[in-house]
């Protein structure tokens, strides 16, 4: 199925195969709504996986199919991102990563650089009542806060790390219903990730330097220090998604 979709203000055409959406994407909207019916409550769902798996576009298609789909419950994509610290404040505080000082604006996308404080307000709020939901706005590089009125039953938030196993972040999983983690290879990773920045105008040598400088990082952080979801899924080379 090719579908047009809306991420992050950008309009693409994305592709889902129909093995994936009857195999793994219908019987886990129809999971969320049977887990929904029985809990009574507004479900959090979340979605995590290592860069370049395309959360975000998964997300609001599983958004969209639960809408067009009889007897599912609907359900509300939300992000992490939202909750980036102000680029005025990643680029006047640092901190120290092996014994090297960084200001927190040059390893910007790290878990260091999310008000994870703030992330884990919003989120238990949202098991009691309807609240407004920050952006990152990819135009001015900064979060937007109070854009998204939250009002959907069941809410699945996608970011890279909330699964991480380390301090802090692991306390998530306390807030969560029920969880998703997409893998890949690193190959496969690196290579989505290098051809991202070469169609974003780096040179191939300049988006290899970039990925060896900071996404490879991310992405080994993201995969090795994870805890177990409920639902674990692989994205293959062809970029299609497949159970575990």
């Amino acid at each position: 199925m090719n579908i047009e979709l809306e991420v992050s203000g950008f309009k693409y055409e994305a592709f889902f195969s129909d093995k994936e959406i009857n195999d793994i994407y219908i019987p886990l909207l129809k999971k969320l709504s049977h887990i929904r019916e029985k809990k009574g409550r507004r479900l959090i769902i979340f979605l995590a996986a290592p860069p370049a798996v395309g959360k975000s576009t998964l997300a609001i298609f599983l958004e969209k199919l639960s809408i067009e789909i009889a007897k599912i419950t609907p359900i509300q994509s939300l992000s992490l991102d939202g909750f980036h610290y102000y680029n005025e404040f990643l680029k006047t505080n640092k901190i120290t990563i092996n014994e090297r000082e960084h200001a927190l604006y040059e390893i910007k996308g790290m878990p260091e650089t999310y008000d994870l404080q703030s992330f884990m307000s919003h989120v238990e709020k949202l098991k009691r009542k309807n609240i407004k939901w920050p952006i990152y706005d990819r135009n001015l590089h900064n979060p937007v806060e109070d854009i998204i009125e939250v009002t959907e039953d069941i809410v699945l938030i996608e970011g890279n790390w909330l699964l991480l196993n380390e301090p802090g972040w692991k306390d998530l999983k306390a807030f969560c219903d029920y969880s998703i983690f997409i893998e890949a290879s690193e190959d496969v990773l690196k290579n989505r990730l290098i051809n991202r920045k070469i169609r974003g105008g780096l040179s191939k040598d300049q988006a290899l330097d970039f990925y060896e400088r900071t996404d490879k990082k991310n992405v080994l952080r993201v995969m090795e220090n994870r805890l177990c979801a409920d639902l674990t899924l692989e994205m293959l080379e062809s970029g299609e998604i497949i159970k575990r």
